[in-house]
């Protein structure tokens, strides 16, 4: 389990903590944690995508710019 948590870019800190919680039964904790582990890793790809989105448009202005000369 902790290395598809660490696959799923967890940190360490994250993996004793659900490990843990794990061992205590704390099963609406651990959802707790994965739900904002997921959430961060959205944010990260939103992120990013706006960043594309940017350099998709630079590449279309260059484009254009140069096939009307």
């Amino acid at each position: 389990m902790a290395l598809c948590l660490k696959d799923a870019g967890c940190c360490a800190q994250r993996v004793e903590q659900f490990l843990a919680l794990c061992d205590e039964g704390r099963t609406a904790e651990q959802l707790r944690l994965l739900a904002e582990q997921r959430r961060e890793l959205l944010d990260r790809v939103h992120a990013d995508e706006r960043r594309i989105d940017c350099l998709d448009y630079l590449i279309y202005s260059i484009k254009n710019k140069k096939s009307a000369v």
